[in-house]
């Protein structure tokens, strides 16, 4: 999805909103004082004073208003030239470890201090990079961290959850609380893990429920500083929740669900049985079999 963000007078806004009358549509947000839905594109007033157009034909409709489109990267930059809450998660894909998400309000100011940490997206650093600048990064930047051990995942899973549901209450969780600290979002981010549908009827379910709308962005966390920081400080906590477990058991635990992660869960289950790996693991993951098969 392509985003340009304008700053406006007020004037010009009063003169957008006219022009868009006809495609005017109700906005839950309450920064937004007016939310058109376009041919192609949607068009969002902010009381900040800037207009957000969002959708395939987000440049050329804005390029009505004085929009000059530049390079893929600076639309990028323009994209996140807002203050914003980005959320990422880690662990989902890891057989041993907890679930962790986090939330993070990146306003452009904090942009500067960002780049001069050479913050990007985690998966293209190293965890020792990550385990560096994730202390600067909490004490900087404000965020809402929360980690599902294994053995509250697998909790969670038996009472109906599922991967993917679990995921959605975290990610909404996590927001609802940074939104409660008092910080004011023109948008929320979430690096995509599901559809728009699935994530809005699994929503329903959550008892805490915010007015602001989200987005879902497939790799966000490459496009906008916010996802990219809650992705940092993400793995920084699950890193340290795995090498924590692992002390537990007397074992390094490797990250991933490959065929090392078999033998250890295989020589956790001789040593503890299933309330190690209950302890340590997400149990509804194909490894449990594994392991199992490897102690017969």
């Amino acid at each position: 999805m392509n985003t340009v963000v304008l700053k406006v007078s007020p004037q010009e806004a009063t003169k957008m909103a006219s022009h868009y009358s006809a495609y005017q549509a109700p906005s839950k947000n309450p920064y937004i004082t007016a939310f058109f839905k376009l041919n192609g594109a949607s068009l969002s007033i902010y009381t900040s004073g800037k207009v957000v157009f969002q959708g395939e034909k987000a440049e050329q409709e804005a390029s009505r208003w004085g929009y000059k489109p530049e390079s893929s990267g600076q639309a990028t930059s323009l994209g996140q030239d807002l203050p914003m809450i980005g959320t990422d998660e880690v662990g989902n894909g890891s057989y041993f470890g907890g679930l962790a998400v986090v939330a993070s309000f990146v306003r452009p100011e904090d942009h500067a201090f960002l780049k001069s940490l050479g913050v990007d997206d985690s998966k293209k650093m190293t965890d020792q990079k990550i385990c560096q600048i994730a202390p600067l990064l909490k004490e900087k930047i404000p965020h809402q961290a929360l980690l599902l051990s294994p053995k509250k995942y697998n909790e969670v899973i038996e009472q109906g959850y599922n991967a993917v549901s679990v995921k959605v209450a975290l990610h909404n969780q996590a927001i609802f609380l940074l939104l409660q600290k008092g910080v004011q979002p023109e948008k929320i981010v979430i690096d995509a893990f599901t559809s728009s549908q699935n994530y809005k009827k699994y929503l329903k379910k959550e008892t805490n429920q915010f007015a602001n709308p989200v987005t879902l962005e497939e790799k966000a966390e490459s496009k906008y500083l916010a996802v990219a920081v809650s992705s940092i400080i993400a793995r920084a906590m699950f890193l340290e929740n795995l090498v924590q477990l692992g002390q537990l058991v007397g074992r390094n635990l490797p990250s991933g669900a490959g065929s090392k992660s078999d033998q250890v869960a295989a020589s956790i289950l001789k040593q503890y049985g299933m309330a190690g790996l209950n302890q340590t693991a997400k149990l509804h993951f194909a490894n449990t079999q594994k392991a199992q098969k490897l102690v017969k």
